[in-house]
């Protein structure tokens, strides 16, 4: 066989095992079951309506769903699509229940050949499976088994393995276009996907620590526990950039609630917030449990491995009759003992010894230790009213240059200017703290500077000294939405003259 084609059968049994999962379709497919008018039931597709309808179910987290349940459902979709009565749509709804899930108990089946192994093979699969009972009623519970999650995703055409980073991607979509109801219906898809990753890595669990027996295996094995860990990595950093996007739109809705609508949204976007934690919670603890996995079980795998090796190892068959039953060359000889020799050692310096504690000698013999000073907090807080200092003036040059010459101008006006010249300002957080402090701190004087706290105007009244001796920012009532992200509220900048300066 050529070495191209080597590679079709790999894997043959997992890709024959996901094509079983619809054998139950299928069957119910195969069913001759009329109505009272003779028209055949659609049991293919009242199939795949009771899967949505258990993952339905799922979502809203509701953990009673039971055989009359299904057949309510049915009997209230059909609207005399068939003449069925309520106790039709229940035989229907248990023949479908009883052929996901055998009243035997046992899982479905399915015989095949391998193409891999060359052996006949069977693997099993559950769709649905018990949850609990009521005695008082003699009502039993279904939900969805693994399997059963796994179909119902496959007819959404995309990998399990994706599922959670998709519906945070389609989240993301949600929040942007303010679809907040969607929104919370994708969260509860996400707290699905989480449940049902939290189970495969249990299984994963289990396997390393049963089926572990060679080099290749365990090699198989730590390839997947590496790709689960850096997906979770990266599902996290989703999650985090997630918050941050609500936390803004949450900020953003609570300044303007004037209507109903705007009220409902800001209800809204705080049960998203709420239930997203919940599920980044969760998801957080998997991160968690997967490098427990990666370091315990694996490593635990990896000492059964060297003393399974042990074990059938004979040392002096290998290694002793080897060495005096025949000379070796020098070189052979100690490639041959060189595994039983101690590990090599060798002292290396760090680089960072030179932050620790400096010892100086002076010049009478005397010894002192000198530590490197930590800066204090007003030191810190100058360094950094220093930088707004130098912002805040940028900004204020950019004023005077879109003004030419006028002693007032409106943020409208500002911003329009600088969309017209495409100005990176637009897109930076201290242009618009910028404007919100001069209102607060309105009038801006030069009397002011000389407290600590306003300092941070000395270079914007630098600039104006020469014509005008302080600045006046007044609130308007538009609101401006500048970019997707920034909105604020129209204000209107004057330049005043005192009484010094030509008044």
């Amino acid at each position: 066989m050529s070495k191209h084609l080597k590679g079709i059968t790999e894997n043959y049994r997992e890709r024959m095992q996901r094509l079983a999962l619809f054998d139950p379709l299928f069957r119910l497919e195969n069913k001759r079951e009329k109505d009272e008018n003779n028209k055949s039931i659609d049991y293919f597709g009242y199939g795949l309506l009771t899967l949505l309808f258990f993952f339905e179910n799922m979502l809203i987290r509701n953990k009673k769903t039971s055989i009359q349940d299904l057949a309510h459902y049915l009997y209230e979709l059909n609207q005399d699509e068939y003449s069925l009565s309520l106790e039709g749509y229940e035989k229907v709804a248990r023949t479908i229940v009883e052929t996901f899930r055998p009243p035997s108990g046992k899982r479905n089946e399915k015989t095949f050949y391998n193409w891999e192994t060359r052996e006949h093979e069977t693997v099993h699969y559950s769709i649905l499976k018990a949850d609990r009972a009521d005695v008082n009623t003699n009502t039993q519970y279904y939900k969805l088994d693994e399997q059963g999650l796994e179909l119902v995703f496959a007819t959404k055409e995309y990998f399990t393995e994706f599922h959670l980073s998709i519906n945070q991607l389609v989240l993301r979509k949600q929040l942007e276009k303010g679809e907040f109801v969607g929104a919370l219906r994708q969260i509860d898809e996400m707290h699905i996907d989480v449940e049902s990753l939290r189970g495969r890595m249990t299984v994963v669990k289990h396997e390393i620590q049963r089926n572990i027996i060679s080099d290749e295996t365990y090699e198989r094995y730590k390839q997947m526990v590496e790709d689960i860990n850096a997906r979770l990595t990266r599902e996290n950093e989703e999650f985090s950039e997630l918050h941050t996007f609500v936390k803004d739109t949450k900020n953003r809705l609570a300044y303007d609630m004037n209507s109903e609508k705007e009220r409902k949204a800001y209800e809204l976007i705080l049960q998203i917030d709420r239930e997203l934690g919940e599920v980044h919670h969760v998801h957080t603890m998997l991160l968690k449990e997967s490098i427990d996995l990666k370091t315990t079980a694996l490593h635990a795998a990896q000492e059964a491995l060297y003393y399974v090796g042990i074990d059938s190892f004979n040392f002096k068959q290998e290694i002793t009759t080897a060495l005096v039953s025949k000379p070796l060359p020098l070189v052979a000889s100690k490639r041959l003992i060189e595994p039983f020799l101690t590990i090599e050692q060798s002292e290396t310096w760090s680089p960072l010894v030179i932050f620790s504690e400096q010892r100086i000698e002076t010049k009478d013999g005397l010894e002192r230790t000198n530590e490197f000073a930590d800066l204090s907090d007003e030191a810190l807080k100058e360094i950094e009213n220093a930088k707004i200092r130098q912002l805040f003036g940028d900004i204020m040059t950019l004023l005077l240059k879109v003004m030419k010459g006028k002693e007032a101008i409106t943020l409208k006006e500002v911003v329009e200017r600088l969309r017209e010249d495409d100005s990176e300002w637009l897109n930076r957080r201290i242009f618009y703290q910028f404007w919100y402090v001069m209102h607060q701190r309105s009038p801006i004087t030069y009397e002011k500077t000389e407290n600590q706290n306003e300092s941070v105007f000395e270079e914007v009244l630098q600039l104006i000294k020469n014509q005008y001796a302080s600045i006046e920012v007044e609130e308007l009532q538009e609101i401006i939405t500048v970019t997707e992200r920034y909105s604020i509220q129209n204000m209107l900048l004057r330049l005043l003259v005192g009484e010094n300066n030509g008044l």
